[in-house]
C-alpha cells in the first residue's frame, strides 16, 4: 500500500546544502586554490604560521564562501586556533554562504570543545541559516545530547521553528532519534508543536511506523486528537499506511485516559456529596458544643433561672464573706461595734393615722418605733 502521509523520504532535507560533497565532514568543498594565507593556516591547524600572519593580516577576512578563518578552524576541530583567533578579536557571529556562524560548524563537526568555547565568549546560539535552522536544529538532526547540553545551558530556543515549522523535537521525531527526542521532552519541548501543515510530532511517527517514538510521545502526554490543514489526526496517518500498532497504541491511550476520567468525575461526584451532606452535621455538632439554644421547655428555664439565682447568690456571700474578711476588727472596741446587730426600724401605723385626724406631729420619728 502506498504511504501517502510517509516523512521518510522527502524530496530535499533542510539539512542538506550544495556542498554536500565536501572534503570536510560538515559539508565545506575547500579548494586550497580559492582560499588566502589566513585560511589555509587555520584548515592545517598551524598555530605557529597562523600567529605570524595575523600580525599583518585581518583574521576576519572572507573567502569567496564568505567563511572566515574561524569557520575553517570550528568546522575541522582545531581547538588551540580557534582559541587564538577569538583572543585575536575574530568575529563570531558573521555567517558564510550559506548564512551559517562558526558555532554551527562546530556543532555540524560535533566538536564539543569548540561550540563550548565560543558558547562561553558569547556566540549567539540562536542564529539562523538559510533554511531557518538554529544550532539545536542541527544538534536534533546529527543527533548529538551533548551539544545539545551546551546550546541550552546557553540560551538555544527550544521550540525555534524553521521555514518549513519543524522544531527541533519535530526533527528529532522525523529521524527517529528516540534519545534525542526524549531528551528535549524532559527539557521541556513542546510535544504538541505544529510544522506548516499542522503536522504534529505524533502524527509524524504515527506516519512512518515508529512505534517506540509513539510510545514516548504518548507518554509526555501528546494530543492525539489534533488535525493536520486536510483533517487528518495521528490515527488517521497510523492507519492509512497500515501501522496499525501505532494505531492500536493511539486508541489504547485514548481508552485509558477516558477510563480516568470517569473514574476522576465519580470522585468529584463523591465529593460533592459529602459536602453537601456536611452542613446539616455540623449544625448538630454546634448545638452538642454550646451553639444557640431555642425551644426550651418550662421547666428547663426555671432550672436555669435557678441554678442562675443560686450562683449569684453563691457569687454575692463570696464577695461579701471578702469584704468581712478585710474589714476584721482591730480593737475589742471595734470588735463589739460590728457585732451588734443593726435592726430595721419598723413603722407605726397608728401614729400616723392619729396625724391626720390632726394629732400629728411634725416630728418624723415620731412614726418610728426602735
Amino acid at each position: 500500500m502506498k504511504k501517502i502521509f510517509s516523512f521518510t523520504k522527502k524530496k530535499k532535507h533542510p539539512f542538506d546544502t550544495p556542498d554536500s560533497a565536501s572534503r570536510l565532514s560538515v559539508g565545506y568543498e575547500l579548494k586550497d586554490k580559492d582560499l588566502g594565507k589566513v585560511h589555509k593556516a587555520a584548515l592545517a591547524g598551524d598555530l605557529a604560521k597562523l600567529k605570524q600572519l595575523a600580525k599583518k593580516n585581518d583574521v576576519n577576512q572572507l573567502d569567496k564562501e564568505n567563511r572566515t578563518a574561524l569557520h575553517i578552524a570550528c568546522a575541522s576541530g582545531h581547538v588551540e586556533v580557534v582559541h587564538f583567533l577569538i583572543e585575536s578579536k575574530a568575529k563570531l557571529n558573521l555567517c558564510d554562504n550559506q548564512n551559517r556562524s562558526a558555532l554551527m560548524k562546530a556543532v555540524q563537526g560535533q566538536h564539543d570543545n569548540c561550540v563550548s568555547i565560543l558558547l562561553e565568549n558569547h556566540a549567539d546560539p540562536n542564529l539562523m541559516d538559510i533554511n531557518g535552522n538554529t544550532a539545536l536544529h542541527l544538534a536534533a538532526n546529527i543527533p548529538s545530547v551533548p551539544t545539545a547540553v551546551l546550546l541550552l545551558q546557553h540560551g538555544a530556543q527550544i521550540n525555534s521553528q524553521n521555514k518549513e515549522g519543524f522544531t527541533p523535537l519535530i526533527v528529532a521525531v522525523r529521524e527517529n532519534h528516540i534519545e534525542m527526542a526524549q531528551f528535549l521532552l524532559k527539557e521541556t519541548a513542546d510535544v504538541n508543536s505544529v510544522d506548516q501543515d499542522q503536522r504534529s510530532p505524533l502524527m509524524i511517527a504515527a506516519g512512518n511506523g515508529e512505534v517506540c517514538m509513539v510510545k514516548l510521545l504518548l507518554q509526555f502526554d501528546a494530543d492525539t486528537t489534533l488535525k493536520d490543514t486536510k483533517g487528518c489526526s495521528a490515527d488517521n496517518y497510523a492507519g492509512i499506511n497500515g501501522h496499525h500498532s501505532c494505531s492500536h497504541l493511539i486508541i489504547e491511550h485514548d481508552t485509558q485516559r477516558s477510563d480516568r476520567a470517569s473514574l476522576s468525575h465519580q470522585d468529584l461526584s463523591k465529593k460533592k456529596k459529602k459536602m453537601l451532606s456536611a452542613p446539616s452535621q455540623d449544625l448538630e455538632a454546634g448545638f452538642s458544643l454550646g451553639g444557640p439554644a431555642t425551644d426550651r421547655d418550662e421547666h428547663g428555664a426555671d432550672e436555669a433561672g435557678k441554678d442562675f439565682e443560686d450562683n449569684s447568690q453563691s457569687e454575692s456571700l463570696s464577695r461579701v464573706s471578702k469584704r468581712a474578711a478585710d474589714d476584721w476588727p482591730s480593737s475589742d472596741d471595734d470588735d463589739e461595734s460590728v457585732l451588734i446587730e443593726k435592726k430595721p426600724l419598723k413603722v407605726d401605723l397608728s401614729k400616723m393615722i392619729a396625724s391626720k385626724k390632726g394629732e400629728g406631729t411634725k416630728n418624723l420619728s415620731a412614726f418610728f418605733n426602735p
